[in-house]
């Protein structure tokens, strides 16, 4: 079997102050970044029922392109999780024996690139092909689900950079194939079971 790589070569001196700060500030602070890191992907599921409903009052192409944003963050997802195993970069809390805010998972669940990251990436920019005000507001919260990543101690530096690339890749790619076609993809939709989904208001 391959051995995991190193990542801590990289950018590990960043990652161990980033910690360490971590460990000096407040611990409300530190509570409200947790949290975020663990459960803000809500935040983005609730961002894209939210471009949905917006959509159906702008026709059936456009909700064609809000449909399609799940299904582009599936897919970068999986590009993500792809990469993973190729790389096979230990976590750096394993590799570099530090405490973090978030417990330390089991070797295995490899780090580069991070999914959170890759996930809301994906998200962000697949929003920017329906709504310029969600989707920029998306990306906002990509930058700072990519900045508590590290903060609480689950990933370098290099492994967040590359998951926002991965994410924002696929789906700048995969959006604008989406777009090309959502007249035909909506008028096929209308056909099926997924018509109620379609419809406009």
């Amino acid at each position: 079997m391959t051995p995991a790589y190193d990542g801590s070569q990289v950018d590990g001196s960043v990652y161990t102050d980033v910690t360490g700060l971590a460990h000096r500030a407040p611990g409300w602070l530190d509570d409200v970044i947790s949290a975020w890191s663990t459960y803000g992907v809500l935040l983005f599921a609730v961002l894209m029922v939210i471009a949905w409903w917006r959509a159906r009052r702008a026709g059936a192409a456009t909700v064609v392109g809000a449909l399609a944003v799940p299904l582009i963050t599936m897919l970068a997802f999986g590009v993500d999780l792809l990469l993973k195993s190729v790389f096979r970069e230990d976590r750096p809390c394993q590799t570099l024996h530090v405490v973090t805010l978030e417990a330390c998972p089991a070797p295995g669940d490899w780090s580069f690139p991070s999914n959170h990251t890759a996930i809301a990436a994906a998200v962000a920019v697949a929003l920017l092909f329906v709504s310029r005000r969600l989707g920029a507001l998306a990306l906002v919260a990509a930058v700072l689900m990519a900045a508590s990543r590290v903060w609480v101690g689950a990933h370098y530096p290099h492994d967040v950079l590359a998951g926002f690339l991965v994410g924002a890749a696929v789906a700048c790619v995969a959006g604008w194939a989406v777009r090309r076609h959502q007249a035909a993809l909506a008028e096929r939709l209308k056909g099926t079971p997924l018509r109620p989904l379609v419809a406009g208001a």
